[in-house]
C-alpha cells in the first residue's frame, strides 16, 4: 500500500504493509515489544516498523495522519488470514505443523510447557521451532516431520521469518490442544498409577 506525505510543498510516496501476511514473526515480537511504552512511542515504533517512512518524518506527521495510517494497519490486522496453514515455506524450506498433536511427545510437550512458563513471547520462536519441522516426506496432502531432537537453535532462527499470522493460528490451536491435554493428561497418570500399582 503507498502512502503520499507532503511536507514543505513536496509530496513524496513511501510504502506500507498490503496485508498482514507481510508481517514476520520477528516483526510481530518488536509490536508486541512498543506495548510497554506510550501510545505516541507505540505508534511511531509501528509506522516505522511496517513502513518506509523514515522516523524523523513520522514524527513530523500530523495527528490526524498518524490515526489514518494506524488505523489502516488495524484494518489490515483484523483482516487477517486466521486460518492454521499446516504446511509453510520459508527460504525454499518446507515445514510442517506437527501432524498429530495427540501423539506429541513428552519431550515436545516438556520443552514447550518450559518455554510457555518462561515467557512466551521471548520463546515464540522456539515454540515455533517446536510446532513447525522440516518435512521429510510428503504424498497427497499427508507429510512426515522430522523427528524431535531437542536441538531448535538454528530452526528458531529461520522462524522468526515465518508470517505472524500464521504463528497466531498456531498459537489458537495449540492453545485448544493444550487446555484438553490439561485435563485429559492427569486423568490419564492417574489411570496409569492405578494399573502400575495393580501390577
Amino acid at each position: 500500500m503507498k502512502v503520499k506525505i507532503k511536507k514543505q510543498g513536496k509530496t513524496k510516496e513511501f510504502k506500507l504493509i498490503s496485508s498482514w501476511g507481510e508481517v514476520t514473526l520477528e516483526k510481530w515480537l518488536k509490536l508486541i515489544d512498543f506495548h510497554n511504552g506510550t501510545k505516541t512511542k507505540e505508534a511511531e515504533e509501528t509506522i516505522a516498523a511496517l513502513s518506509n517512512i523514515p522516523k524523523d518524518l513520522i514524527k513530523q506527521l500530523e495527528l490526524k495522519d498518524v490515526a489514518v495510517i494506524m488505523g489502516k494497519l488495524a484494518e489490515l490486522q483484523a483482516d487477517q488470514d486466521s486460518s492454521l496453514k499446516k504446511i509453510i515455506e520459508i527460504d525454499g524450506d518446507r515445514y510442517g505443523f506437527h501432524p498429530n498433536l495427540d501423539e506429541i511427545t513428552l519431550g515436545e510437550y516438556a520443552d514447550l510447557e518450559t518455554m510457555i512458563k518462561n515467557d512466551i513471547e521471548k520463546n515464540m520462536p522456539e515454540v515455533m521451532a517446536i510446532l513447525f519441522r522440516p518435512i521429510v516426506e510428503e504424498q497427497n496432502n499427508i507429510y512426515t516431520i522430522k523427528a524431535y531432537d531437542g536441538n531448535i537453535s538454528i530452526r528458531a532462527e529461520e522462524m522468526k521469518k515465518m508470517p505472524a499470522e500464521q504463528v497466531q493460528s498456531a498459537l489458537v490451536f495449540f492453545y485448544n490442544l493444550g487446555k484438553e491435554l490439561s485435563l485429559t493428561l492427569p486423568l490419564y497418570l492417574m489411570e496409569r498409577l492405578r494399573e502400575m500399582k495393580m501390577q
